[in-house]
């Protein structure tokens, strides 16, 4: 790898908010054309720039009781209910825990601080809208956080805790959560304030709060609509609380109306995108199914 890769990247001029949100085709090409360039400059920066031995990124930022559950269930399969004890369903196919330590968050925060200021191209998710300080997560995704570290520290916390999670909560979703997609989302009364009522392109969605204890805002409910009764159920995050819940269940983030708001959202889908028949049965699956690794290999598949 050359040394000057981090120079050039910084160097190199991001397609415009407009271009991005028209899908105009110039912007694919930046990516595809800047692709190397780019993932080479998050491993210079990461090396040169970054100040390793004050960020660990790895499970000891997770919530003591969820880390310890989660442990003993990867080493015994059927102790899988103390995990299942800390999920509480606050909707229908909906459920809420705590994922983050709040006290460790700071630490999280400071590391995507730095890579927002690492001046390397990121690209905002834009899917429904186009999320202005958020960015893509996943090795599928162009100008991607491509960092070696927070790319094991993103791996492990889809493996080891999303993917057996959803799989305890939702056996339907079996097959279908091959494949990892994921980006950060940020909102603010100024700019991305809210997003309107939608359906995820996913088996399961797993939404992260990281706010800090110290950050508070007003507004930015989530809205989860039930489609069977027409009763809406609103919620609002806490620090390093998580909302996991298939992607077929509607919802929408009502406007925030102070403060800002900043989320991990991280999906499973099948390879190619394939997603469980509507109404799928939830047959019974024997614990120790749930907690393996699929050997599939991710298949390019981008959903935006």
């Amino acid at each position: 790898m050359k040394t000057n890769q981090l120079q050039l990247a910084r160097a190199l001029d991001l397609p415009t908010r407009q271009a991005m949100l028209n899908r105009e085709h110039s912007v694919q090409q930046f990516w595809s054309n800047n692709n190397e360039l780019i993932t080479n400059a998050w491993s210079e920066w990461e090396l040169s720039e970054l100040n390793q031995s004050a960020f660990t990124l790895d499970d000891s930022l997770l919530d003591k009781n969820l880390r310890e559950a989660i442990t003993k269930a990867w080493q015994d399969p059927t102790k899988e209910h103390l995990v299942k004890s800390l999920l509480k369903e606050v909707a229908p196919d909906v459920y809420e825990f705590q994922f983050f330590n709040p006290e460790r968050l700071s630490d999280l925060r400071e590391y995507l601080e730095q890579v927002w200021s690492s001046g390397i191209p990121m690209r905002p998710p834009y899917g429904i809208v186009l999320n202005r300080r958020g960015v893509m997560l996943d090795k599928r995704s162009s100008g991607y956080l491509a960092a070696p570290n927070f790319q094991a520290f993103y791996n492990e916390v889809l493996s080891n805790y999303m993917r057996p999670i959803s799989r305890l909560l939702f056996p339907e979703i079996m097959g279908y959560d091959t494949q990892t997609f994921g980006f950060s989302i940020y909102y603010d009364p100024n700019t991305d304030a809210s997003i309107r009522p939608h359906t995820d392109a996913s088996a399961v969605t797993l939404n992260i709060n990281l706010n800090l204890p110290e950050e508070k805002f007003t507004g930015s409910e989530l809205d989860f609509y039930d489609q069977q009764t027409g009763k809406v159920t609103q919620l609002s995050f806490k620090p390093g609380c998580a909302m996991i819940h298939r992607g077929n269940v509607a919802h929408a983030a009502k406007p925030i109306l102070t403060g800002d708001r900043t989320n991990f959202v991280m999906w499973l889908f099948g390879d190619r995108g394939r997603l469980p028949a509507h109404g799928a049965q939830r047959n019974h699956i024997d614990a120790k199914e749930r907690w393996t690794t699929p050997q599939s290999i991710p298949d390019g598949y981008v959903p935006f």
